[in-house]
Parts: C-alpha cells; sequence; structure tokens
C-alpha cells in the first residue's frame, strides 16, 4: 500500500527511525511523499532517493558519528566558547553536507528537481526573519530556484542544532539570513500534510517520543527555565496538530535515554536504538487501522 510519511527530529536518536522504516517496509507499505526535521529530515532524504531499509542501515552503519563532526583545531573549554561566540557553532556541518551529498548522488539523487513535484519536504528555522522555512517550498521568497537546491543542504540545514553546528546562511535581498534546526520550531511536521483540503493516502508519523502529550514542567531555577522555554519553543507549534485524532496514525518510539548529540555511540547502543524502533512500529502496525 502507498502511504505518506512524516518523520520527527531526535538528532542522533534517530537510528530508531531506521528500525521504524525496516518495520515499515516488511508489512509491504511505501512511500509516495516523506517530511521531516533533523535527523527526520535525513531519513526522509534518503528514503526519497529510493533507498531501501536495508540499504539505508547499511549506510548509516559504515560511518562512525564523530566522522560527520568537522575537525577542530583546538577542544579547550575556552577555545570553544570562543569559537561558539565568533562561529556561531563548534562544527561547520560540511562533513555531514557531504556524507548526505554523497549517497544521494549513488542513487542519481542531488537537487530537489530530480524528485517528482512534492516527494521531499524539509522544515528549518529561519532565525533572522523569524519564521518556520519548509523546503523547497519556500525558496522562491528567498529568490532560490527550488529545483536546483541541493537536497544535502536542505537536510544540513534541518540538522543544525544551534551552537553544536553553524548557522547555514542564505542570501536575502537585505542582507543574509541565518537558518537553523527546524526542530527548534516544528520537530514533527504532521501539518505539512494536514494542510490539505483532501488527504490523498493515509499520512503515518514516526515520532521519537514516549507520549502524546508532554507531562507539565517544574520550573524553580534558571536551567529549569531555559529547558521550558527551549522545549516549549519545539513542541508548543506541533501540539495544536496531535488531537486523538492524528494520534492514532503516529507511532510514539521511546529513546529518551540518549543524548541528541551522542556522536560517540557504540554498534551496540545503535543496534538497540534500531530494535527498539522497529518493535514499536511492528507492534503498531498491527493495529492501525487506516
Amino acid at each position: 500500500m502507498r502511504i505518506d510519511g512524516v518523520f520527527s527530529g531526535g538528532g542522533i536518536k534517530g537510528f530508531a527511525l531506521v528500525g521504524a522504516y525496516e518495520a515499515i517496509e516488511s508489512q509491504g507499505l511505501r512511500f509516495v511523499r516523506v517530511a521531516g526535521t533533523s535527523a527526520g529530515a535525513i531519513m526522509a532524504a534518503l528514503i526519497a532517493a529510493g533507498y531501501t531499509s536495508a540499504e539505508l542501515k547499511r549506510a548509516i552503519k559504515e560511518v562512525e558519528g564523530e566522522d560527520l563532526l568537522d575537525d577542530t583545531l583546538f577542544d579547550l573549554p575556552f577555545v570553544r566558547w570562543l569559537k561558539i561566540y565568533f562561529t556561531l557553532g563548534l562544527y561547520k556541518g560540511k562533513k555531514l553536507e557531504q556524507w548526505l551529498d554523497g549517497l544521494l548522488r549513488q542513487k542519481g539523487i542531488r537537487s530537489f528537481g530530480d524528485l517528482a513535484p512534492g516527494a521531499l519536504r524539509v522544515v528549518t528555522a529561519d532565525i533572522t526573519n523569524g519564521r518556520i522555512l519548509t523546503l523547497p517550498d519556500d525558496l522562491p521568497a528567498y529568490r532560490i530556484n527550488p529545483h536546483s537546491f541541493p537536497i544535502a543542504r536542505a537536510v544540513r540545514m534541518s540538522c543544525t542544532l544551534p551552537y553544536f553546528f553553524q548557522p547555514v546562511k542564505l542570501s536575502v535581498p537585505n542582507g543574509k539570513a541565518l537558518i537553523l534546526d527546524g526542530g527548534m520550531l516544528s520537530n514533527f511536521p504532521l501539518w505539512l500534510f494536514d494542510e490539505e483540503k483532501k488527504q490523498k493516502r493515509p499520512v503515518l508519523g514516526i515520532k521519537l517520543s514516549t507520549r502524546t502529550m508532554q507531562m507539565p514542567r517544574q520550573v524553580t531555577n534558571g536551567a529549569d527555565l531555559f529547558g521550558a522555554i527551549f522545549h516549549t519553543m519545539k513542541d508548543a507549534h506541533d501540539a495544536r496538530y496531535i488531537s486523538k485524532r492524528h494520534a492514532r496514525n503516529i507511532v510514539f518510539i521511546p529513546v529518551e535515554g540518549t543524548a541528541v548529540t551522542d556522536f560517540s555511540l557504540s554498534d551496540e547502543k545503535k543496534d538497540a536504538l534500531i530494535q527498539i524502533g522497529r518493535g514499536y512500529t511492528e507492534a503498531f502496525l498491527k493495529r492501525w487501522c487506516y
């Protein structure tokens, strides 16, 4: 059966999405259109390019997470803070983009024009103009041809975790727009397909989270306040769209025990995340009524 899919962000926890894709493929389900944020954007792009779950699993296990981080000259804490202050991030993100570009080119894919219209949508955040940016849809507003825009660049933009990766700069008539991780404003862009007047086919969401609703947060100090603000930015917009009607089409995968920036994950931990994703998705699909 042909379906559409939405993949949430989650940093390195995205290994669980690979397991979910394995389970989905094993049930004979095939994606027509996909969308995602951050790690979900990586999954969506590779699926749109034609990767099977077996090929995708092999590709991500052949690379070490630390190989996707650009080399840094100094690793002293003070120097790292200086680098963040002046460059807005520890890593350039070039290696991540090059890795993605290489995988896409193996399937003969480079730009959005190489895909069917609407096959892939990637969510990022324009912090200069204060808006959610959906690629390739919103590129004409920046006077950029969406058909020639590199998919690897779009996905790298969606993965730009604040202060970890340096922002991507887009040229605009009045200067430069800084683009960061789409998860800041929409970590699970289910709304992209919900905006359609008539649903073309079932939409399946894969969300790296344990529950449909966020539990109230205890805010007793400055650190708690920062965390609460960040999570509200990340989740509040999407929570409006996860009603009971939507929740029945969402696989919730608990991955809270892993840090989003733990690029030194062992093979055992990667396999464990993949198995968690597969297990929860298999259980969900057994009762999914679309």
